[in-house]
Parts: structure tokens; sequence; C-alpha cells
């Protein structure tokens, strides 16, 4: 495939200008800047969709900054779109800016994008008639977010085709060093053309369209944009699109039959713009088949003037230092010397990738891989997020963000980081607003996750990541309103109303409190009350209660008013008092678990109710959840797990004593009680992570009662109940387990506890061992600031009664 030494323009070929590239290839966009500035043509035409005709003239401002992405989206779907991405080392993109700097028209003359997201919408209809859905096409694929291209429809790559052809058995490494590592020889601006042109065309031969007959009908549709160019500017035009199409675009084809692939195409009614795009978006890895492994990789070729090893190595062993790896000046030379020779070993022009890889691992990586996976993370792919300015069309929801975004000093990253908000400062407030109202708009731009340090309600945390795909979930929710919290407003009434269960309802209450929705809590509180009065299922009322109280408490900290809420709060717990005992009655193991969470959890409501209550009702609500669990501890119709709850819960409230907990658990361990029952109400009793092994641990008596029963339980009964007995005690910390083992082994007291001799472990005497006590005495003054001077030398029985 090597070209005749004969002068550029003797060698082009008549017509227009083809020069086919390979998308984001920085070789690629050299050779064609090389290209235009020799030929000088009047017009350039692009692959692409002609739609974006009138956003080419934003790519000249100064706030534009690739890579970007041109986003088509059906008018009235905006989820069913297309991007078509551009890197600073895109082809497309170096012609869109010559063509700008020179002030000669450029025009995109792929298929519009009104026939291919039309394409997508039939396609899905008839996969749904038919029952497919497994594979997508690659026309789906890029309405899903990746770039339209004919060549990953052939079943065979063909660059992979060529590689194998040229001996080599990567064809990143082939493209590599034919492409990139070789600049333009001999003055020949256009030889590269020509030669990968005529390996497409000989390609092409063998397997024609690839399979994918839809890339004729794009063909047809550029061939038809060519012609019309030739007759405004003659033969003097640049094409710059995908090499597989150049032989096409070659072919001599008549208007008529052209039209006849056009006709009856189907239509839909589309918007396009500017949005911003990343590097790691551009990888294969991500899933979004872009054409490139390594944009990080290819945006260093492109943009280093020269030594592009060197240079790359500095920042490999910058990145490493920001990461407190020993990384020196020698390191870097190093890796350089190893990976020129391993190119000259190779054969290679110049080191790629795979050698200066090679070289970061075995001298500035030690051969780890662990930090190379970074350099490959960071550098490799990268995380270099576009921007696209403000004239950019976009829907008013988009600009009010962008608006938003601003004041508040919230950027888009694309790296992602965590945020630390302190809900008393008002511009924490405005974040954690704009926050929840995008997540109520199913604009997952940021993850609420639990704080460091601090569990108020004055603080959240939460980890940010922009992702271009979200600019389309931005357009999607443009349907609710021209302002996020209008937007925000309207949807949450539509969900509201579509709420399936009540426990939907007050989880949505909770989220409009958090997102300040004031406009939107009435028709919630509404819709919550009207549920509530005609839900009669104590599971589903035990669902929902924690949410309001949880909800209560986020508005107290907003300074929202919850009076409304407090009141449906207040009358849902009491149904729920009134309902939960005959609920509980004659349930199997499966529900009764289920029962035993929602007693936790209505629990863990009433408690914090009662203390934001200020009026007599809510301040009362304790005594009467009280006097609920009480009659689950006395009815035999209770399930076992449940009772045994009950009992706890009384226990630790403070609302039965030791002695009666004994008793009660006396009475289910008898031998009267089934093996099975009393293993569930141990479960309730000690088990589900509440402390239950430390309150065995430090009341040997229930322990005995427990060691007791386990003792007496039939070897025909104990394989049943051993499975619950272990999930029980499984759940405990491993120290926890150690020490009740201790206990256990050093066997049965009189008293009915367990054995506490002097060979048993230190620490569980009989007494106070106040020797032992004595000893943290000097750190206990030092800590609570006591001096002899004070006069305070005789308050050791006060100190030693601390330890107790």
């Amino acid at each position: 495939m090597s070209a005749p030494d004969t002068g550029s323009r003797a060698r082009r070929a008549p017509g227009p200008l083809l020069l086919g590239v390979r998308h984001h290839g920085p070789g690629s966009a050299r050779a064609v800047r090389a290209a235009l500035d020799e030929a000088s043509p009047r017009a350039v035409l692009l692959e692409g969709p002609p739609e974006a005709d009138a956003l080419i003239a934003l790519a000249a401002d100064e706030d534009m900054r690739p890579p970007v992405a041109l986003l088509a989206h059906v008018v009235d779907e905006p989820g069913r779109s297309a991007f078509w991405p551009l890197a600073e080392f895109s082809p497309e993109w170096v012609a869109i800016r010559w063509a700008l700097e020179h002030e000669v028209p450029a025009r995109f003359i792929d298929l519009p994008a009104t026939h291919t997201l039309a394409w997508g919408r039939e396609e899905e209809n008839e996969k749904e008639a038919m029952g497919e859905g497994e594979e997508e096409s690659d026309e789906e694929g890029a309405r899903d977010g990746s770039r339209p291209q004919a060549a990953e429809a052939v079943r065979i790559d063909p660059l992979a085709v060529l590689a194998e052809t040229a001996g080599y058995d990567d064809a990143e490494r082939w493209w590599e060093d034919v492409i990139e590592h070789r600049g333009v020889r001999g003055g020949d601006a256009f030889a590269p053309f020509e030669v990968l042109a005529e390996a497409m065309g000989a390609l092409r031969e063998v397997y024609g369209a690839g399979g994918h007959e839809r890339d004729l009908v794009r063909e047809a549709h550029m061939r038809l944009q060519m012609r019309a160019a030739q007759r405004e500017f003659g033969d003097d035009v640049a094409v710059v699109c995908g090499a597989w199409h150049v032989p096409a675009l070659r072919q001599r084809t008549s208007v008529t039959a052209d039209r006849a692939l056009l006709r009856g195409l189907p239509k839909v009614k589309t918007d396009m713009t500017w949005v911003p795009w990343t590097h790691r978006r551009l990888s294969r890895v991500s899933g979004y088949g872009a054409g490139i492994d390594s944009p990080g990789w290819y945006g260093h070729l492109f943009a280093a003037a020269d030594r592009p090893i060197e240079r790359w190595m500095t920042k490999v062993a910058g990145l490493l230092r920001d990461e407190d790896r020993l990384v020196s000046s020698a390191h870097v030379i190093e890796a350089v010397r190893l990976a020129d020779t391993l190119a000259a070993m190779r054969g290679r022009p110049l080191p790629g990738l795979t050698e200066t890889t090679d070289a970061v691992r075995a001298v500035m990586c030690e051969g780890s891989d662990v930090p190379l996976a970074l350099v490959h993370d960071r550098l490799v792919v990268g995380d270099v997020l576009g921007e696209v300015p403000a004239a950019a069309p976009a829907v008013p929801l988009q600009r009010d963000l962008a608006r938003l975004q601003r004041r508040l000093r919230l950027k888009p990253e694309a790296q992602q980081r965590e945020l630390e908000l302190d809900l008393r400062k008002d511009t924490d407030g405005g974040r954690s607003r704009l926050l929840h109202r995008l997540r109520l708009l199913g604009v997952g731009w940021g993850e609420a996750v639990a704080s460091r340090g601090s569990t108020g309600t004055f603080r959240e945390t939460w980890r940010l990541h922009w992702e271009p795909e979200l600019a389309v979930r931005v357009a999607e929710a443009g349907v609710w309103g021209t302002t996020v919290v209008a937007a925000a407003t309207a949807k949450a009434e539509a969900d509201a109303v579509g709420a399936r269960s009540l426990a939907d309802v007050t989880g949505l209450a909770e989220r409009c409190l958090l997102a300040e929705l004031p406009d939107a809590l009435p028709v919630v509180m509404r819709i919550l009350a009207d549920r509530a009065a005609l839900d009669a299922d104590v599971g589903h009322l035990a669902q929902a209660l924690p949410a309001l109280v949880r909800s209560l408490r986020y508005g107290d900290v907003r300074g929202t008013g919850t009076q409304a809420l407090a009141e449906v709060a207040a009358g849902l717990a009491e149904r729920v008092f009134v309902g939960l005992p005959p609920a509980c009655a004659a349930l199997d193991p499966e529900a009764a678990e289920e029962m035993r969470g929602h007693v936790d959890a209505v629990h863990g409501a009433v408690g914090l109710l009662a203390e934001g209550g200020k009026d007599d009702s809510r301040a009362g609500i304790r005594g009467r959840w009280h006097a609920v669990l009480g009659t689950l501890c006395a009815r035999d119709t209770v399930p076992g797990v449940v009772r045994g709850r009950a009992v706890r819960l009384l226990l630790d409230d403070g609302e039965l004593g030791q002695e009666e907990a004994a008793r009660l658990m006396g009475l289910v361990l008898s031998p009267g009680t089934a093996p099975a029952d009393a293993a569930a109400w141990i479960e309730g009793f000690v088990g589900g992570g509440s402390g239950g092994g430390m309150l065995l641990v430090h009341d040997e008596r229930l322990l005995g009662l427990v060691d007791s029963w386990l003792t007496g339980v039939p070897g025909a009964a104990f394989t049943d109940v051993l499975p619950l007995l272990r999930r029980t005690f499984s759940a405990y910390e491993p120290g926890v387990r150690r020490t009740l083992g201790e206990l256990v082994r050093r066997g049965p007291t009189p008293r009915g506890g367990l054995a506490t001799t002097t060979s048993g472990t230190p620490g569980f005497a009989p007494a106070l061992d106040t020797d032992r006590a004595g000893a943290v005495l000097p750190v206990l003054r030092l800590l609570l600031g006591l001096d002899e001077a004070d006069g305070r030398v005789g308050d050791d029985n006060d100190l030693v009664g601390v330890g107790r």
C-alpha cells in the first residue's frame, strides 16, 4: 500500500477531497489539519447530523472546551437521544476549528438525526412485538450514548483485519505504528488518506456493507449532500468522514438511486445542542464504544509538541508523587530509557502505550499493578470534563440549573468527590436543597452518604459525580417545569398521585421536606391522610410511620412548618397501637420475623416522636406504646420472636425490671414450651443486632437460664432449633461470643447463674475488685481535673462507684 512519489495535488483523485479518518485518532487529526492547510478547500463537509450546522459557530467560543458532544433528542421523548462526541484530538473537531479560523463554510452531511432516532423507535417497537430484546443494534447503542459508527457494525473489525495482514496481533499497536507515530513525510499531506482509502476499498470489496444495510442509506445521503456542495463550490470541497465510508462516497451512483434509498424513512421531531463530555466516556472500558481505549494517552500525543515520552513520564511521576510514592527524576530518566529500549527490541518506530506502561510498572511502580491501575485510571483514560458556552441551546430547566450551580459555587466535575454540608449555613443549605430536588427529578448528580464524625441532622454528606448522561435526564425533567423548584414540585405532586403504597407517600413527604418544597407538601399530605385513613394493614402503617417521624426532625432543622405532618404521624401511631396486637396473632415464622422488624421500626419512631412532642398527646405517646408492648408480652397467641422483642424493648426503656424479665424468660424456657417457640423468643430477646450479647455478658442470670434451657432441649428438637440459634448468636461480635463461651465453660452455680471462680476469666469475680479499680484512680483524677490540693482525696469510693 505504498504511494508513488508524485506531487500532492497530482495524486488527488478528481472530485471532492475525501479525508478518511479514524474517529478520535490524534494521528488522523494532525493529518487532517495538514491536508486542509495544503488543499485550502472552499467548504468542509463532516460526518454528522445536519441539524448541528447551526451549532458549528459555537465551537469558536472561548468558553467551549472539548471534550464535548452533540446531543440530539426527540422533543416529546427526551430520553430517546444520541451523542456525537468530539475530543480535542478528534479529526472532525480539528476540521471544524480549521474552517472557523479560515472563515470557510462547514456542514454536516450524515443522515439527519430525525431519521436515526426514528429508526431506533421503530426497532424497539419491532423487538417488543417479536419478544426479542437481548441484542441491540449499533443505532440503539448510539441512542443510549455512543457515537454512531458504521465500522462497528462489521462482524470483523476492519482495523483488526489490516493489523493481522501486517503481522500484528493488536490493532491498537498497528494503528499507533502506522498512523500515530509517523508524521507527514516529504510534504505529501494526502498520502496517508490515499493509502487508507485503498485499504478500506479492498475490505469493502470483501465485506460489502459489513452486514449493516443502514450504512448504505447513510452513504446515499452523504453523496447527495456532496453533490449539492459541488454545485455551490465546485470540486474544491473537503469531506472528513470515517475511512470506512470513503470507497462508498467515491462510488458513482445516480441521484435517482440515492434518493430511492432515502424515500419513506421514518421521522421524529428533534432538538440538538452541545453538552460537556468526558475522556472516560470516550473509552471502550465504560461501555460507550467510541473507538479508543486510551483517550488520555491520545490526548497527550496530540497536545505534546515534542518529546512525548519524556513528557508522559513526567506526568506519571507527578501523579505518583501526589499519592505519596517515592518517585525521583532518576526514575523518570530510567523509565524513558527502558521504554525506548523496549520499542527498539520490538521493532517499533517509537515507544507506544504498551512500552511506556511496561516501563512505568518496572521502574516507578516496582513491579506492582496497584499504582499502575491508578496511572491507567487517572492518565491513560482520565477524567477530563469539557465545557460548553452559555449561548448553547438548552431547555429552560438546564439554564436555571446552571444559574444555581454558579450561585452556589457547585461546579460539575467528572471525578467523584465528597461534599460535607452544614445545613446551618445558607450556602450549604442551598446546595442540599438543590441536590435533593434534582434527585426528585431523577437527576442523580449526588448521592447522600453517611456523615463522618457526626450524626446530627444539621449535617449532610454527599458523593458527587457528574456524567454526560445527566444532560439527558435534565432535558427529560424539563417537561415538569422551567425551574428546578417548579419542576421538582410538579414531579412530587405527580408521584404522590401515582404512589402505589402508603410507605411510598410517606417517603415522598420526607423527600419533599428535605428538598424544601412547601407548595408540594400540602398535596402530598392530603394524599397521605387519605391513604392512611383507608389503609387498614398494620404492616403498611408501621412501614410508613418511621419516614414521617424522620420528616419531623428534618423539618425542625430546616425551619419548615410540620404541624400537619405531626398530626398525621400521631394519628398513624395511634392506629398502629390499636391494630398491632390483633395483627400479631397466628403468624407463620416468616411473617413473624417481618412483624418483629415493624415493631422495632415503630419503637424507634415513637421515641423520636415523643422527644419532639410539646403537647400532651405527643408527650404521652410513649406510655401508650409501652402498654401495647406489655400486651404483646402477655399474649400466648403472639409469636415468640415478637414477644421476646417486646420484653427486650420494655427492659431497655426501664419499664420492666430485670427480675420480671428473668421471670418471663424462665416461663418461656420452661419444659412446657415447645423448643422452636422458645428459640424464637430468645432470638427476639437477644438477637437482631440489638446488643443482646452484651446483655447476656453482664447479666449472668439470664445467660444461665438460656444455658440451662439449651442443655435440656431433646436431641430430636435440637436440630430444628439449631439454625435459629446459630443465626441469633452469629450476629454477635467475636469478642462477645468469646466472652460468652468463657462464661459458659465455667459451668452452672447453685443460684442459677454461672460459676465465677478464681480460675475463670479475670474481671468476673462475685464482687468488685477494689484494688484493680483503684489502679485507674490517678488517671481518672487527671481526666476529671481533680487535685489532692482541692481537698478531694477522700473521693476514691465515689470514683470507684463510677467504675460500677
